[in-house]
């Protein structure tokens, strides 16, 4: 498999920092960590876990916050909000279930459920000991997935039967004769207990005149589906429809939660760094990690498409929109999964500040990433792709816009409209630019651009065609369309600033090769007319209106005429043409 590698560093601005919060607990630290909307929940060496509010408002219900409503000028601040003690060793995995307002916990080998408020008492599941591992099912493709409800609805069945039999009481402490289970399938886990893989559900009770939170507080349990055989030493663990993917020092494995089969999808040395393993929501594919290259596979644990690979091996891995994100040594670096380009390297603590852990918003609308440190959360948004490419424009960073705007298109992030829009964009910047002949290459790519947006650049205002002129400034990055003259002169002025401010020491953003080498004046508007004549070249053969096609025709001519083009001046003449005479007199007569 061919690893992708970015070599020069990308000057994109992806994220940009929301909010921070520094634990104000002594003798604490964070060990893991899940974002969810707007809330936040730590969990800490000690065995604590830790509520945190993104909003100032900690009245607000974590379950009850629509995803439409959470943008970024809601963020203020993070605010502590509750926390609960779950037991006195490390808080390992934390698993947010927001539709039905749970929180499933595992410390020291047993897993806990509390509501997502923290303010019910802490359940704990007794039946299940010395759990190393855990891992949520999740369905990418219904079609690919086999549903396993009807496994827990006979296992239930045959729980009642033996309870009626003995009277027994469920391994959680909850009887089944009070429970109306509904089983759903969404809410099914993996769980490694010693050479054990054994797969339970969540199954939610009802009573008559509880409320639902009252339920899941006080009658919601485990049941065990099936178990099969594992081996000891499982680190990280990815269920993905049928597949369960689990990585220890030895490699990655594959188990079947159908059959129980299992293969092995990649062996790794001795020497290797610790094994990492991240499910990839957007595409539906698991990342693994071989130390500082991200192989992606699929479901069925085959590569598909290229590697990343990291700069090294990260101690954490998230996921943003497109992008993959690693953490390490206080550093957040941003990938694109297809290119496997870094485009955005964030510092948000020093060298050695210890073990990160990064997270994403599992249950939001894919805006948000935080970072962890021991002491220390960051939490970052993403940056409006439109902001993005404003920001890579300002910069004159052409090249990289529009590539990140094809990037969007293809992902279906963007439509074709916003490229055309770019192009021409693009265009009147280069243009301002002295950069006339890419300018037009943009304008020509541009199906917004139209032909009368250049008339400004040959005529005057007021002009017989004035009013054809469409008034769209675009994202107003660049001055308003003035005549080619006054384009060149004012292009010319900005390198002598330019000059002077790098001689002062000041850095500026305009192109080396005119500040090294400034350009000649004629030169300069010769090329911009070609250019320009180019341009109205092509905007003959497009479908106009008579008035646009009038101008095409009458200021192609005098452009022409401006570089005494005889030859293209009679070519012009002698085949049908939308000339005004009256206007091209005129015109000529100016130019002499």
């Amino acid at each position: 498999m061919m690893a992708k590698h970015e070599q020069k560093p990308k000057l994109r601005t992806a994220v940009e920092p929301l909010a921070h919060f520094d634990l104000p607990i002594p003798h604490h630290s964070i060990c893991s960590f899940s974002l969810s909307r707007s809330f936040l929940y730590l969990g800490t060496h000690n065995g604590s876990l830790l509520l945190l509010s993104l909003d100032s408002d900690d009245s607000h219900d974590p379950s009850s916050i629509p995803i439409e409503t959470i943008s970024s000028s809601m963020y203020r601040k993070i605010s502590f909000v509750r926390g609960v003690s779950m037991g006195e060793s490390a808080v390992e995995a934390i698993f947010l279930l927001v539709e039905i307002g749970l929180v499933v916990v595992l410390c020291d080998g047993f897993l806990f459920f509390v509501d997502s408020c923290l303010v019910q008492p802490v359940k704990k599941v007794g039946f299940l000991k010395g759990i190393s591992a855990i891992a949520r099912r999740f369905r990418g493709s219904q079609t690919e997935s086999t549903d396993l409800t009807e496994d827990a609805t006979s296992f239930l069945k045959g729980q009642r039967i033996l309870e009626k039999l003995g009277g027994g009481v469920r391994g959680n402490g909850v009887r089944a004769k009070e429970l109306d289970q509904r089983h759903e399938g969404n809410y099914v886990f993996a769980v490694v207990v010693g050479k054990k893989l054994m797969l339970v559900e969540l199954v939610l009770g009802s009573r008559a005149g509880s409320s639902d939170r009252d339920i899941i507080g006080a009658n919601a349990s485990f049941v065990i589906l099936r178990e099969m055989q594992c081996f000891d030493g499982v680190r990280t663990m990815v269920w993905l429809d049928d597949s369960i993917i689990v990585g220890t020092s030895n490699g990655y494995t594959l188990f079947s939660c159908i059959t129980g089969q299992s293969g092995v999808i990649f062996s790794l040395p001795d020497s290797s760094s610790r094994p990492l393993l991240k499910l990839l929501w957007r595409e539906w594919r698991v990342l693994l990690l071989v130390d500082n290259v991200g192989v992606i596979v699929d479901a069925h644990g085959q590569p598909v498409g290229g590697s990343l690979v990291f700069r090294r091996a990260p101690d954490s891995i998230g996921e943003l929109s497109s992008y993959v994100v690693v953490a390490r040594d206080g550093k957040m670096e941003l990938y694109h999964k297809k290119s496997g380009n870094c485009i955005q390297t964030v510092t948000f603590g020093a060298e050695g500040v210890g073990p990160c852990v990064v997270v994403d918003d599992e249950n939001g609308n894919g805006e948000l990433v935080a970072v962890a440190m021991p002491k220390k959360i960051v939490c970052y948004r993403k940056v409006p792709f439109e902001e993005q490419i404003k920001d890579l424009l300002r910069k004159k960073n052409f090249k990289e816009a529009i590539s990140l705007v094809e990037e969007l298109e293809c992902e279906g992030e963007m439509s074709k409209e916003m490229l055309s829009f770019v192009h021409a964009q693009v265009g009147y910047l280069l243009l301002f630019d002295l950069h006339f002949e890419e300018a037009v290459d943009h304008f020509l790519q541009s199906e917004k651009m139209q032909p009368s947006e250049v008339f400004p650049f040959i005529m005057r205002d007021p002009n017989r065609w004035s009013l054809l002129v469409p008034r769209n400034r675009y994202w107003g990055l660049h001055p308003p369309p003035a005549p080619l003259e006054d384009v060149v002169d004012n292009g010319l002025l900005a390198i002598q600033r330019a000059i002077f401010l790098r001689k002062a020491g000041i850095e500026t953003v305009l192109d080396e090769h005119f500040l090294s080498n400034p350009p000649n004046r004629a030169e300069l508007l010769e090329s911009a007319i070609k250019n320009i004549i180019r341009y109205l070249e092509v905007s003959r053969t497009k479908n106009l209106t008579s008035s646009v096609r009038e101008g095409v025709d009458t200021l192609l001519m005098y452009l022409y005429r401006a570089l005494n083009q005889v030859d293209s001046m009679e070519k012009l003449a002698s085949t049908e043409n939308y000339c005004v005479v009256v206007c091209l007199t005129y015109l000529c007569l100016f130019l002499s």
